[in-house]
C-alpha cells in the first residue's frame, strides 16, 4: 500500500498505471519558496515537503510537484484571466521546460528525483490565447495550460516524458518503485 502525497487527479491517474493499492493523504504545507530557488530545487523541495508528513505511517509515501519554467523563471498556477493570458503570451513560440519533482520515502529512507521535459509551443494568436482561456482549462494548471486537454492544441512539439508534463514521469517513479 502507497500513500500519494498530492490532490492532483492527473497524478492518481497516473499512479494507477503502477499500481491501484494506493490511497491519497494530503496535508496542509507551506509552498512558499525561497528568493532565488532554481526549479529543479523547487519541484525537489516541494516534493519532500508534501510527502514529509506520512513518513511515519509505515507504507511507502509519494510526493510530487510540477513547475512550468521559462529559463530559470517558474510559471505557478495563474491567479486569474489575466495572469493566464500573460503566461500564455509568454510561452508562445517559444520552448519551456517542464519540471517534475518526486520524492518517494519508504523504510525512513527518501529518495528524491527530477525530469525535465522541453515543450515548444506553436506561435499563438490573441484569439487563440483566448479562446483556449474560455476553456476554463488553465486556471487549475502550472503555465496556465494542460498537454492531456485543449492544452494539447497548443504544443508544436515535446522532448522528453510526456507523463512528465502531465504530472508524474510514471516510468522512471516505477523503476524507482522497483529498485528500492
Amino acid at each position: 500500500m502507497l500513500i500519494l502525497a498530492s490532490k492532483s487527479p492527473r497524478r492518481q491517474e497516473l499512479l494507477k498505471y503502477i499500481t491501484e493499492d494506493f490511497e491519497v493523504k494530503t496535508a496542509d504545507v507551506d509552498e512558499t519558496l525561497p528568493d532565488g530557488i532554481s526549479p529543479v530545487e523547487a519541484v525537489l523541495y516541494l516534493s519532500k515537503i508534501k510527502a514529509l508528513p506520512f513518513k511515519d505511517e509505515g507504507k511507502t509515501v509519494i510526493g510530487a510537484d510540477t513547475v512550468v519554467a521559462l529559463g530559470n523563471t517558474i510559471l505557478g498556477k495563474p491567479e486569474n484571466t489575466e495572469d493566464a493570458k500573460k503566461m500564455l503570451r509568454l510561452l508562445s513560440g517559444k520552448t519551456h521546460s517542464v519540471f517534475t519533482g518526486v520524492t518517494v520515502i519508504k523504510d525512513g529512507n527518501i529518495h528524491s528525483f527530477c525530469v525535465e521535459t522541453k515543450v515548444t509551443f506553436f506561435e499563438l494568436s490573441d484569439s487563440e490565447i483566448e479562446a483556449y482561456v474560455n476553456t476554463k482549462e488553465p486556471f487549475d494548471k502550472a503555465g496556465a495550460y494542460g498537454i492531456q486537454g485543449y492544452g494539447s492544441l497548443l504544443v508544436e512539439k515535446i522532448d522528453g516524458d510526456y507523463f512528465n508534463v502531465v504530472g508524474l514521469p510514471v516510468s522512471k517513479l516505477n523503476r524507482l518503485l522497483s529498485s528500492i
